[in-house]
């Protein structure tokens, strides 16, 4: 089951599409500690194993605080699996993961998985330089031109006009079944830790008792944990 950390719409729905599963934000700026929790518990129901992506960098929120990855890694006690951008680098990333995780003492950075790997020679260079560090390496991604998606302003083209999205999804779930040590990643799974974890509250307070809900090419964004919240509440969409 998929969430994703931070307000972003677009990368959600590929997660959804991906996972057959709705994928639902968790944002410790925008959203109370008991929404976060009672999200996170929701989510946990169920669910064999529940996979977040980050927002930005580990550490990168909002300039006054908050909002952050390490933020919500930090709160429900999750371990991180940082990616790390290898292209122009070799034992620098020994320096560069060990210093994400020594940054916060309560930021568990369990394993790292390399992108854009050159070669295999490359791999071997980077898995040199991190072993003294113990921390695990679960893959090494290499380079795969085929597997870009469009871009235009402000991110991704969305999922729902993706050309062939279903091809483009199987191609990526092989690539990363190649490329990464799957057993190892679910190996990292713990129960989830919600102190406040309930049913779902309303995020929003319903407008009415029949809300429609625009969606088509003009009206693409919502979040999935608001609709859950008034379906909860007895509305109608």
């Amino acid at each position: 089951v998929p969430f994703k950390a931070g307000p972003d719409y677009i990368d959600a729905a590929y997660h959804s599409a991906a996972a057959g599963h709705a994928c639902i934000n968790l944002d410790s700026w925008a959203m109370r500690v008991e929404s976060l929790d009672a999200g996170a518990a929701a989510l946990a129901q169920g669910a064999e194993f529940v996979l977040g992506e980050g927002v930005m960098g580990l550490f990168d929120g909002a300039a006054g605080g908050g909002g952050a990855t390490a933020d919500l890694a930090a709160h429900f006690a999750l371990p991180v699996v940082l990616v790390i951008d290898v292209r122009g680098q070799g034992a620098s990333v020994a320096a560069l993961a060990q210093g994400f995780a020594s940054h916060r003492a309560d930021v568990e950075v369990a394993a790292v998985i390399f992108n854009h790997v050159a070669s295999p020679r490359h791999e071997d260079i980077l898995s040199s330089a991190l072993a003294p560090t113990g921390i695990a390496v679960l893959g090494a991604l290499p380079c795969d031109a085929a597997l870009t998606l469009p871009a235009r302003h402000l991110g991704l083209v969305q999922a729902g006009e993706s050309e062939d999205l279903d091809a483009f999804l199987n191609a990526a779930a092989n690539y990363v079944a190649r490329h990464v040590d799957g057993e190892g990643l679910r190996a990292l799974g713990r129960p989830l830790h919600a102190p406040h974890g309930a049913a779902p509250p309303c995020l929003l307070e319903p407008l009415g008792q029949k809300i429609a809900v625009a969606r088509d090419m003009a009206f693409g964004f919502s979040y999935e944990a608001v609709l859950a919240g008034w379906r909860q509440a007895g509305v109608a969409l």
